[in-house]
């Protein structure tokens, strides 16, 4: 019972700052996808566009870095 209540709260905060990370990085995806003047989706999936699928998930891969450092302080 000891290691729970020692465990318990890093427990609890890993969850939460990875939630708060996962609902940033889906509102980063969102505003890219509403800025560019062009469908991300359509590009990729019917046109076969590869380089815009690398460049989005770099961008991706990069968020959560950013978002991964910030969270570890």
């Amino acid at each position: 019972m000891d290691w729970l209540a020692e465990h318990a709260r890093p427990i609890g905060d890993s969850i939460l700052y990875s939630v708060i990370g996962i609902f940033v990085l889906m509102a980063f995806f969102w505003l890219v996808e509403t800025i560019l003047p062009f469908s991300m989706r359509k590009e990729i999936e019917e046109d076969h566009n590869t380089a815009l699928g690398m460049i989005l998930g770099a961008f991706i891969i990069a968020i959560a870095i950013i978002i991964g450092a910030a969270i570890r302080g």
